[in-house]
């Protein structure tokens, strides 16, 4: 459905936040990691046809979606990180006003809404202004706004940010069904939330897409690298010095460490199964070190 081809954008000041992406999406969920700040966002706006790339095309069903982005706009729902609302209104009239700038009609918009109200548990707040939401509540808000013209590219940027746990998981299954016949492109830093519902995984790294595969490829390449250990206090910050540490625990018998190493960390470090998370750190450990490349990953 859509195709990135060498995008890049740079920001003035000559920050490359995008650098080089190349990839296509289908239907399922493609679940886009990354660190704070590395570029994910940046690239989220860019399909969004929020901004435009400073090089590289953008392809929606073989046509230029930089060029004429209404055709991907209209069959686009977007949720972006900051999600803005109209403290005033209901959620009810919020989504009517945004359901008629996407041009639905009022008889179809008004069954819409009340559908994906019930589907985001917003139905017992519906007559109260949006300026007495809770923070999580604002972002159901935002979910159902994302998907009110029944959209075949879905977009969503750190959605599950404010969510309670019940509520993450109504939203992970949301996506699973959605994802049957629509491109989804879910950005998180949270790892659960793309191992819960993502068949497919890329990873973004200083604007570079260094790695995309499945999740057992991404678990096999890390297969060998992770080892537990138990450590005095005193010795924690010399094995975090030298590796990457994926998680502490403080036992009765001192600090047990995970630990991102090709060798044992320490004399008496034993290696187990790695997870995503390792995995994931894995990656981004490795395009930390000097070897490391980070040309576009193609996919």
């Amino acid at each position: 459905m859509l195709e990135l081809i060498d995008v890049t954008k740079v920001y003035r000041g000559g920050r490359r936040a995008v650098d080089g992406v190349t990839m296509r999406l289908g239907p399922g969920v493609l679940g886009l990691l990354g660190p704070n700040g590395a570029g994910k966002s940046s690239l989220m706006r860019i399909v969004s046809t929020v901004t435009r790339p400073t090089g590289g095309r953008v392809r929606y069903r073989g046509a230029d979606a930089v060029a004429d982005p209404d055709p991907l706009r209209r069959r686009l729902g977007y949720l972006p990180q900051d999600f803005g609302v109209h403290p005033h209104l209901t959620s009810r009239e919020f989504l009517a006003y945004l359901a008629a700038a996407k041009g639905l009609s009022a008889r179809s918009a008004r069954a819409r809404i009340e559908e994906l109200l019930q589907l985001v548990n917003l139905t017992e707040a519906v007559r109260r202004p949006l300026g007495t939401y809770s923070g999580g509540m604002l972002r159901r808000v935002g979910i159902a706004q994302a998907l009110l013209a029944d959209p075949e590219v879905v977009v969503v940027d750190e959605p599950t940010a404010g969510l309670d746990p019940e509520e993450r998981v109504r939203f992970r299954n949301l996506l699973s069904e959605l994802a049957a016949d629509r491109a989804v492109l879910l950005s998180t830093h949270i790892v659960s939330d793309v191992e819960s519902v993502a068949a497919d995984i890329a990873v973004i790294v200083r604007g570079r897409l260094l790695r995309r595969g499945a999740p057992d490829e991404l678990l096999r390449e890390a297969d060998g690298q992770v080892w537990e250990a138990v450590v005095a206090p005193a010795g924690v910050a010399a094995v975090q010095e030298r590796y990457a540490v994926s998680r502490m625990v403080r036992t009765a018998s001192g600090v047990r460490l995970r630990v991102l190493a090709a060798a044992p960390p320490t004399r008496d470090a034993v290696p187990v199964p790695p997870d995503l998370e390792d995995a994931y750190l894995a990656v981004v450990h490795r395009s930390a070190a000097p070897a490391a490349g980070g040309r576009a990953v193609r996919g």
